[in-house]
């Protein structure tokens, strides 16, 4: 494991303790040399909660390293949100870190979120009422889908503040007729790209041989944002992200320098989710105590559910194989149950037909078949490592019986590598 770089990937609907595993991971205790975190998907709406040496954060666009001092390089696959980073840079500063923009690279290919994605965003959310698909409210599908069919503003654009602002410009006209009739605003374009201007000053903007040099370096740990169950073509369609998931995007840079990875899938002993969508095995009686994930006005409810190893190993089906299993929230007691099989209309199933690639009727499927799902519950035994592994086909290299970074406990395989 420990002679690779590393991919970790969370299995499920997001908020498995990705942000813990891959603080840990850049973490003196680890030893692992790591010279750069990599964002490989996502962008602003991510929520990496870290808690190590009596801080705690909330990490959306800096790596969850950064508690270490390890760098954070924003691949040409995140969607950068500058008026977000600044201001989480306050807050790491505040926490201790020194001078963390100087921490930052940024892939000048990557997708500009704007105010205008993030009003666009709000009021089609609005405009479905008790229909919602389920989203962050942070412009994330509006920075991905506009990109599709229009000219749209990347970061490199922030250098070029002509150029950036006839993009703005035109994707306010764009947007026009959804924004008009409802409540969101944004500030005006001028305003904008001045504050563009700033930020481009502010932090490092770079090109592809970026990931080469810190490659170079050292070890880097690409860290994903949300989980796999909510990818755009893997996902239950249409609950999903604007967002590929699984490691493919990964992957693909990890081409650039011709280097294997190791992939670390991240589940916790029960399921979660927040908002709309198919949840089997969810239980409203379990009151697990959740301080850091809450109720949304774009998110909705945070869902609690039993283990469901059906979704989990849909999920590393979808994502081409794990290597190994970062287990959190051994410490949480009563959720001693696991899925095993559904009893549905199409009779008893343990197993999800991954379909092909990008195929959203495939994924509409499935979606109505979990719908309709009812979970076969067994009981996990008491110490349910062993238990997950024959389960998951998988090694669970990494354990964690609490949120802090000391409850991080690496197992014999590690330890052994």
């Amino acid at each position: 494991m420990i002679s690779s770089h590393i991919i970790v990937l969370d299995l499920g609907f997001g908020d498995a303790g990705k942000g813990a595993t891959v603080d840990w991971l850049c973490s003196p205790e680890a030893g692992l040399d790591v010279s750069a975190v990599v964002r490989f998907n996502g962008g602003a709406q991510a929520a990496h909660n870290v808690i190590a040496d009596g801080r705690h954060h909330t990490f959306a666009q800096f790596g969850s390293g950064t508690f270490s001092g390890v760098p954070t390089l924003l691949s040409r696959h995140t969607l950068v949100e500058p008026i977000a980073l600044a201001s989480e840079s306050r807050q790491l500063a505040a926490l201790g870190v020194r001078d963390p923009l100087s921490l930052l690279r940024i892939d000048g290919r990557a997708l500009l979120t704007t105010p205008i994605h993030i009003a666009a965003n709000r009021a089609r959310e609005d405009a479905r009422g008790s229909s919602r698909h389920g989203s962050c409210g942070r412009g994330i599908g509006e920075t991905a889908s506009y990109a599709l069919e229009h000219d749209a503003p990347t970061v490199s654009d922030c250098l070029r503040p002509d150029v950036l602002y006839a993009k703005l410009q035109a994707m306010a006209a764009h947007y026009g007729p959804l924004i008009a009739p409802s409540t969101h605003r944004y500030e005006a374009i001028r305003d904008l790209v001045d504050m563009y201007r700033e930020f481009a000053a502010a932090v490092r903007i770079v090109d592809g041989t970026e990931l080469v040099r810190s490659a170079q370096r050292g070890r880097l740990i690409f860290e994903g944002a949300q989980g796999v169950l909510l990818d755009e073509w893997r996902g239950f369609h249409p609950h999903t992200t604007w967002s590929t998931v699984e490691p493919r995007n990964a992957r693909a840079l990890l081409t650039e320098i011709d280097t294997p990875a190791y992939t670390l899938g991240v589940t916790r002993t029960y399921m979660t989710r927040h908002g709309a969508g198919p949840f089997p095995t969810e239980d409203p009686a379990m009151t697990i105590p959740e301080p850091h994930n809450t109720t949304g006005r774009y998110q909705g409810h945070f869902r609690r559910g039993h283990l469901d190893p059906i979704l989990l190993r849909y999920a590393i089906e979808v994502s081409g194989g794990i290597d190994g299993i970062a287990l959190t929230h051994l410490d949480v007691p009563g959720t001693g149950y696991a899925a095993t099989g559904y009893a549905t209309p199409r009779g008893v199933i343990d197993r999800l037909e991954p379909g092909r690639w990008q195929d959203l009727d495939h994924q509409q499927d499935l979606t109505a078949l979990l719908t309709t799902a009812d979970p076969i519950l067994t009981a996990v035994p008491t110490d349910p490592v062993l238990w997950l592994e024959r389960q998951l086909g998988a090694p669970i290299v990494l354990t964690a019986d609490g949120p802090d970074r000391r409850n991080r406990i690496p197992t014999r395989v590690v330890a052994a590598a």
